[in-house]
């Protein structure tokens, strides 16, 4: 039943998502507010979703769900540390949560950021901001160069898919119980990036 509830609980998130780009709420999603006692004696969200802390990027409102649904953890860049892991495994092991997604967005800052660092040798303010950058540089260094022939834009468009396939892999294997449970068929780990201008999601890391 692993694989169907899978499945099951991708499809929720794509057709929330239909319905927020089509300006629609189901009522499904405002009845659950009226939970907050029951909830309130536990949880089982059926997905959980680490995405960047961009303020444009809410994931209840981007997959139109309601309390209790999603186990949301926002980190600017939708970076993996050790408190991204541990906090999905902790969703995956106390909730049974069989569905994590890593959600990038289109113009991304973090991003941004380190495009500069890469090009232009720029450094940023702080040793914690410098942290982030230095979390997500191992997906760009590869092939973001001085010399590239690509547009600032263009280079951007890539990084974002590039970083959120580094933070997938990062939590299939930088975990000894992600890892079992995904090759057990028992979770499964996907990529996906937000449109800021259209309010699309787009799943295109699905193993």
């Amino acid at each position: 039943m692993s694989a169907q509830e899978q499945t099951e609980a991708l499809q929720r998130l794509r057709d929330g998502n239909a319905r927020f780009v089509a300006h629609v709420r189901s009522a499904e999603t405002l009845a659950r507010q009226l939970l907050r006692a029951e909830l309130a004696l536990g949880q089982k969200p059926f997905a959980v979703l680490l995405g960047c802390s961009d303020s444009r990027v809410p994931a209840e409102l981007v997959f139109d769900q309601g309390l209790g649904d999603l186990f949301v953890i926002r980190v600017a860049g939708n970076i993996v540390a050790p408190s991204q892991i541990g906090s999905v495994e902790f969703a995956v092991e106390a909730f049974g949560t069989q569905l994590v997604v890593v959600l990038g967005h289109t113009l991304c800052g973090a991003i941004t950021a380190t495009l500069s660092t890469l090009l232009d040798g720029a450094t940023p303010s702080t040793r914690n901001l410098n942290s982030i950058v230095n979390r997500i540089r191992p997906a760009l260094e590869g092939w973001v160069t001085k010399g590239s022939t690509e547009s600032r834009e263009e280079l951007r468009t890539r990084a974002v898919r590039a970083n959120v396939r580094a933070s997938v892999s990062q939590l299939r294997h930088g975990s000894e119980l992600l890892e079992a449970r995904v090759l057990a068929g028992e979770l499964l780990i996907v990529g996906a990036e937000y449109d800021l201008e259209t309010g699309v999601v787009d799943f295109f890391e699905i193993p």
